[in-house]
C-alpha cells in the first residue's frame, strides 16, 4: 500500500483531510502569507477547493464523509503544496482580495495588501469629498485587485492601471472581465507614470516592489516563485518608491491623496526623508507599512522629494 493510499484508506471527513493536510505542512515548514496565515487555514482552503466547495463552507460539513475520488483529489493537491512549495493561490488559480475572487497565477504576486481595508471603507476620512472622485491611478497593478475594488468602490470613477509587466498585465485583463468593469478600468503598459502622460488624479494608490535584495534572497520559496520584478527593489527596497515620490505631485489633483504600501521598508523609507511627515495608517485586521502624503504635503515637500 502507497503513503497516498493508506492515507486514504485511513482518513474519511472534510474535518479529517483539514487536519491531516495542517499537519503535513506543519511538518514540512512550509511558509504562509499568501492569503492564509498558517498551516490550518492553508489546509482548509485546499481541501475546500479539491472537493469543489465554496471557501467559507458551515464548518458543520465538515464531519462529511468523501468520496474516494475526492480523497484522491485532496491528497494530490496538499501534496503538490509540500513538494512544490508555491503559493496554494497558484495551485488554485485564484485568491481573495476585499471579499472577491481574483483569478491569479505565477505572473503576478498572490494579492494580499492591508490597502484592501482602506478600500473599503472609501478611503475615509482622507478623501474630502469620496462621491466626487473621477480619476484613480493604480501603479504595479499586477493582478489588477486595487484597480477593480477601487473602480467598484468608486463606481463614477476612471481607473488607470499601470505596470511594467505586459504579462501581468495579461492577468489584470482577465480579472478586468471577470469583473465586467470594462470601460472604467484600463490597464496600461508602462513605467509608472509613463503611460499616463499628464493626466491628474484624484487618488494615486500603489502596492510597488519594495523588498530590499538582500531580504529578498533570504526569503522562503513561496516568496521565489512569486515575480521578483514585484518584489524586490535595491539596495534598500526604495527604488521604485523613490521614483513614485518625485513624480507623483504633477498628477495629484488639489485635495488628492498618494497611498502607498512600503511594508519592511518603512524604516528605510523615514531614514531616506527624515524631513517628510508620512502618515502611517492602522489597519483593524492587521498590516502596516502604509504610508499617505496629501497632495498639498507633496508640494511643501517637492524639494525633499526630488
Amino acid at each position: 500500500m502507497t503513503a497516498q493510499q493508506s492515507v486514504t484508506a485511513t482518513l474519511a471527513t472534510i474535518g479529517d483531510y483539514i487536519r491531516w493536510g495542517a499537519s503535513r505542512f506543519a511538518a514540512a515548514g512550509l511558509c504562509f502569507g499568501h492569503g492564509t496565515a498558517n498551516a490550518l487555514d492553508e489546509a482548509a482552503a485546499l481541501v475546500l477547493h479539491a472537493i469543489h466547495q465554496p471557501h467559507d463552507l458551515a464548518t458543520g460539513f465538515f464531519a462529511c464523509a468523501l468520496t474516494p475520488e475526492e480523497r484522491e483529489a485532496v491528497v494530490a493537491l496538499i501534496e503538490r503544496r509540500v513538494r512544490e512549495r508555491v503559493p496554494a493561490a497558484y495551485l488554485v488559480g485564484e485568491a481573495w482580495f476585499c471579499g472577491l475572487p481574483f483569478y491569479v497565477d505565477a505572473r503576478v504576486l498572490v494579492p494580499r495588501s492591508p490597502i484592501a481595508e482602506l478600500i473599503q471603507q472609501r478611503f475615509s476620512p482622507w478623501l474630502e469629498d469620496p462621491d466626487g472622485v473621477s480619476d484613480i491611478l493604480d501603479l504595479c497593478t499586477g493582478s489588477g485587485c486595487i484597480a477593480i475594488t477601487c473602480a467598484l468602490a468608486f463606481p463614477q470613477a476612471r481607473v488607470d492601471a499601470v505596470d511594467l509587466s505586459p504579462a501581468a498585465l495579461e492577468v489584470a485583463r482577465i480579472n478586468v472581465a471577470k469583473h465586467e468593469v470594462e470601460g472604467q478600468v484600463y490597464p496600461l503598459e508602462g513605467d509608472l507614470y509613463a503611460p499616463v502622460r499628464d493626466r491628474r488624479y484624484d487618488l494615486i494608490v500603489s502596492n510597488p516592489p519594495y523588498v530590499n535584495s538582500a531580504e529578498w534572497q533570504g526569503l522562503p520559496p513561496e516568496y521565489h516563485a512569486e515575480p521578483r520584478i514585484g518584489l524586490e527593489s535595491g539596495g534598500d527596497g526604495l527604488d521604485c518608491v523613490r521614483r513614485i515620490l518625485k513624480d507623483a505631485e504633477p498628477h495629484l489633483k488639489p485635495g488628492g491623496i498618494l497611498v502607498v504600501e512600503v511594508g519592511s521598508s518603512a524604516e528605510a523609507l523615514e531614514q531616506a526623508y527624515p524631513q517628510v511627515p508620512f502618515c502611517w495608517l492602522d489597519f483593524e485586521r492587521g498590516g502596516d507599512g502604509v504610508f499617505l502624503l496629501t497632495a498639498e504635503q507633496l508640494v511643501i515637500y517637492r524639494n525633499a522629494l526630488g
